[in-house]
């Protein structure tokens, strides 16, 4: 059964004549005739009765009442896939890490979709571990996070680092000090992210090689709220500058000075994958583009 034979068919319907029906689609009637018998053929059932006025079989009802949603959904169709090959259309998931997700990413997003209104963007926000996993699963096409701890079925490339520094409370003896190293956090109580958290891992990896430690920590699950609790007195946290840019009240925000690098943060791809829609590429070109110029 063709689309072709289907549209003849509503056509000669809806103007009463095989004639009318030629004219309109710039068919010969003979080609009219043949695309009816062809349907009818491909149905294996009569759906018009022949004479001096045309008359729909009980299936030819049947089917004309069907056939405008079928022709509907595949005008969509067609126009959805050509709109794809044109790179007007398609699907991104990306899996974003924060503060990316947060800070970075709904600047980037927000003007290229309004020129490409037909991408469909989902996004899901979680850390390296949780995002990788969902890479492997198929759940995400793309991932935006720090450095994983294995590379065998990804590939992963660098684009920036996230600078990190140490948010204190304006009255406390570190806002005070000109020049602050890892082990001048020694007995302090650090507000930590969870264990999983990538920031937390590369904090405490320093503190260990820098002699930062003995410390206490008290964990707060959530990186955005870190700044509100050092706010509040609870500790120090050392955050993403980002988030603390410009710091909240009552807070200083410190380098350190033997903290020497941010954390890599990246895109993380799966390898061996078929490219996505031209207009998908189109935004991992600009993700790449304004990250690297972080």
């Amino acid at each position: 059964m063709e689309i072709r034979t289907i549209k003849t068919f509503q056509t000669i319907i809806r103007l009463g004549s095989f004639q009318r029906a030629a004219e309109e689609l710039q068919y010969g009637q003979s080609t009219v005739t043949m695309h009816i018998q062809k349907l009818e053929n491909d149905l294996g059932v009569k759906l018009l009765e022949r004479g001096k006025k045309l008359k729909l079989t009980e299936a030819g009802r049947l089917f004309h009442q069907n056939a405008d949603l079928l022709l509907k959904d595949y005008e969509y169709l067609y126009a959805s896939m050509n709109e794809l090959i044109q790179g007007e259309a398609g699907n991104m998931r990306l899996g974003v890490m924060e503060p990316t997700a947060s800070y970075r990413l709904p600047h980037i997003l927000g003007p290229f979709l309004q020129q490409h209104p037909k991408l469909k963007v989902s996004i899901q926000i979680g850390n390296t571990f949780i995002l990788s996993q969902m890479l492997n699963e198929g759940i995400i096409d793309l991932a935006i996070c720090s450095t994983p701890e294995s590379g065998l079925e990804h590939t992963f490339e660098p684009l920036f680092d996230e600078r990190l520094a140490l948010l204190v409370p304006d009255t406390h003896r570190l806002a005070a000090m000109d020049r602050v190293l890892l082990r001048d956090l020694q007995h302090e109580n650090i507000l930590i992210t969870t264990s999983v958290c990538p920031y937390r891992q590369k904090l405490e990896s320093y503190l260990l090689e820098n002699g930062g430690s003995p410390y206490t920590g008290m964990e707060i699950g959530n990186m955005a709220a870190l700044k509100y609790y050092v706010q509040a007195g609870f500790g120090v946290a050392v955050v993403p500058v980002i988030t603390a840019t410009p710091s909240p009240p009552g807070t200083i925000l410190k380098n350190i000075h033997d903290l020497d690098s941010g954390l890599v943060t990246g895109m993380l791809r799966k390898q061996n994958v078929s490219s996505f829609s031209s207009a998908a590429e189109k935004l991992v070109s600009l993700l790449r583009k304004e990250l690297l110029a972080v």
